[in-house]
């Protein structure tokens, strides 16, 4: 599949950096990519306002702040019809449980990403919401045992 942007080694190098370490320094980063720090500074510009950098975000750990609980939840709706896609996507917007929320083929239509407090939470929230909703016909869950790998969304190999 040929690459959506125009980018060069340098762009490639900017973009693991940054996708390894948000926040580090533009002078630290430009030193790791081997250009000086204002051109470094116009190719980070570059890369926002294209929108292949997206944003910045904090990586919290949920454990450490009393959110034990990791599930998946695999939803398949009785009809698949957009404005019945749309609504359900517009729906999980509203669910703070549900972290990531992602349409996908097969048996089911949504993969959701949820995290709870504890397995009550959860089980409250597949009870209460989940599968109450509006055209929902099958909810299949699977908890979480613990994370084997967590790296950042694109897999970025630099020559």
């Amino acid at each position: 599949m040929p690459i959506k942007a125009e980018l060069d080694a340098i762009d490639w190098k900017i973009l693991r950096e940054l996708q390894n370490e948000g926040r580090i320094t533009n002078v630290e980063l430009s030193r790791r990519i081997g250009i000086s720090a204002p051109p470094c500074l116009r190719r980070v510009k570059r890369l926002e306002d294209s929108g292949i950098i997206r944003g910045y975000r904090a990586l919290l750990d949920g454990p450490s702040l009393g959110m034990d609980v990791v599930a998946f939840c695999l939803v398949g709706l009785h009809h698949q019809a957009e404005s019945e896609l749309k609504a359900f996507a517009e729906r999980t917007r509203g669910w703070p449980i549900v972290r990531e929320a992602w349409m996908v083929s097969g048996e089911s239509d949504f993969l959701l990403h949820c995290v709870a407090s504890d397995l009550g939470a959860f089980q409250r929230f597949v009870i209460e919401e989940l599968t109450s909703s509006p055209n929902v016909d099958t909810v299949r869950t699977a908890l979480t045992i613990r994370q084997v790998k967590d790296e950042g969304m694109v897999a970025i190999q630099v020559k």
